[in-house]
């Protein structure tokens, strides 16, 4: 069914996405009236195109989080999406984390096609190439969430990602990049950080890039996965962590065994969720539902973003209420984490020419979009305007 150009825009203008995907469900030929039922869920049944009578595709994509992590509730958010919008001919078999492979593991099963997919950060696969945690874990660069995402999307990051991934990897995968998170939190710490000086000798929790920062302040770095950190903690093997947010961060029992929360940090500005898929699988679909895939992303990642200020401003209450010290981080320590930067980014660049090209397509973005942006807006949270209006 195809409408003409001006009726297609009035439609687009006053339907919302679901009911598209629903508009485009009715009017395929499996569901017209008398049309039989499912059929194969096989995605070699629709190579090239063609969509079998009832077609449906069922998607095992591993999960990276607790079961109580709000990371958790937008995979199955997502989820959720996919199927709704494509009127059940996407099913998502949401497995549970390591219930196949362990986190660190996820990407290579996806490529294989032992699983399907993986919801997790690139930052998990650091090991393959130090590049992939440019990703959201890499150097501040003055920018928010919202505009390391616009980079990936509209600044050329999307080209330059496949090329990595896809090409000098070999890795079977498509990438949904969605959910830019906040600025993480320095960590979970026994005593008040007053100075660069307090990590010499301490044995700490990272990933990724963020490594060579902790690294560079003195601390000695282990990367243990998230639902480790606090058993971690109590045992002694290590002396403090940093994982996500205040609601990742609660949890997996941070505030439990450690009393000290210092926040704002420049080791990861913002890092952002990817939804890894079968490639192969990926391109077996018919193009409207890669689109509503894709396009369920986006919408998640709006909706994330609303959830997680929600729910961070919510366990940052219970927090204050059960006696946790919260600290701004010392200048003097985000001074010494920007000079790290500066030995982490000589270091990398030596012998990694895509990490230099991820890396000088970033400082471009941020060179084109942060004047415009520090010209005409005002910064949020703005102290200044709460104060007037809470006075």
């Amino acid at each position: 069914m195809k409408l003409p150009t001006a009726s297609r825009r009035g439609f687009l203008k006053y339907f919302s996405l679901s009911a598209i995907g629903a508009f485009i469900a009715a009017c395929l030929p499996q569901n017209a009236p008398g049309a039989g039922a499912s059929g194969s869920s096989s995605p070699a049944a629709g190579v090239g195109g063609g969509v079998a009578s009832g077609q449906t595709f069922t998607w095992k994509i591993q999960s990276g989080w607790a079961g109580n992590d709000i990371f958790q509730e937008m995979f199955l958010d997502w989820k959720g999406i996919v199927e709704e919008m494509s009127g059940g001919r996407i099913k998502i078999d949401a497995l549970s984390v390591n219930a196949v492979t362990n986190i660190n593991g996820a990407i290579d099963a996806v490529n294989s096609g032992t699983l399907d997919g993986a919801h997790h950060v690139p930052a998990y696969y650091y090991g393959k190439d130090h590049a992939v945690s440019l990703m959201g874990t890499g150097p501040m660069m003055g920018m928010s969430g919202q505009m390391w995402l616009a980079w990936y999307y509209y600044g050329g990051g999307q080209a330059l990602y496949e090329k990595l991934v896809q090409q000098k990897l070999k890795l079977n995968v498509v990438s949904l990049f969605h959910m830019p998170m906040q600025n993480q939190p320095l960590g979970w710490f026994r005593d008040e950080i007053k100075g660069p000086g307090d990590f010499v000798g301490m044995k700490f929790r990272t990933v990724g890039l963020a490594t060579g920062i902790y690294g560079g302040l003195g601390a000695s770095v282990i990367s243990v996965a998230g639902a480790e950190v606090a058993s971690n903690l109590d045992r002694g093997v290590i002396d403090a962590a940093e994982f996500n947010n205040t609601t990742s961060d609660t949890a997996y029992g941070l505030p439990d065994v450690r009393k000290v929360l210092m926040t704002q940090s420049y080791h990861q500005p913002s890092e952002i969720l990817e939804i890894s898929l079968n490639k192969t699988k990926y391109d077996s679909m018919p193009a409207d539902l890669r689109a509503i895939m894709k396009y369920a992303a986006w919408a998640e990642s709006a909706n994330g973003e609303w959830k997680q200020m929600a729910k961070n401003s919510d366990d940052y209450a219970k927090l204050l209420a059960k006696g946790i010290k919260i600290v701004k981080t010392p200048q003097s320590v985000l001074d010494a984490q920007l000079k790290a930067w500066d030995t982490v980014v000589a270091n990398e660049s030596k012998d990694n020419p895509d990490f230099v090209a991820i890396l000088n397509s970033q400082k471009a973005w941020a060179q084109k979009i942060f004047p415009w942006s520090d010209a005409v807006t005002i910064r949020t949270p703005d102290a200044t305007s709460y104060k007037a209006m809470f006075k």
